[in-house]
């Protein structure tokens, strides 16, 4: 992927993407620890995300306990309402 800035992708329906990931200590596998990670990612493929989590399994010696992610888009449509009236001050 090319170096974008964040409005680029937002504007390119990317969002902010925050995964909460549990995995084993090597030298310890009965302890848990948990890291957070965020990038911005396009649901509902999650290319980036995936990517992360393929290169923690092939290179990183923690095994993974379980990944829990939210998604939000950051740029939405405005919500746009009619208006009937108008009033008037002196």
């Amino acid at each position: 992927m090319y170096d974008h800035t964040e409005m680029d992708l937002m504007l390119r329906g990317y969002g902010l993407t925050t995964a909460k990931i549990l995995y084993h200590f090597p030298d310890h596998p009965h302890l848990l620890q948990s890291y957070i990670w965020q990038d911005y990612d396009i649901a509902p493929e999650f290319p980036v995300l995936i990517r992360f989590i393929e290169f923690w399994k092939t290179s990183l010696d923690g095994p993974l306990h379980s990944v829990v992610y939210t998604h939000q888009k950051l740029i939405a449509p405005n919500e746009w309402r009619k208006v009937d009236g108008e009033f008037v001050l002196h």
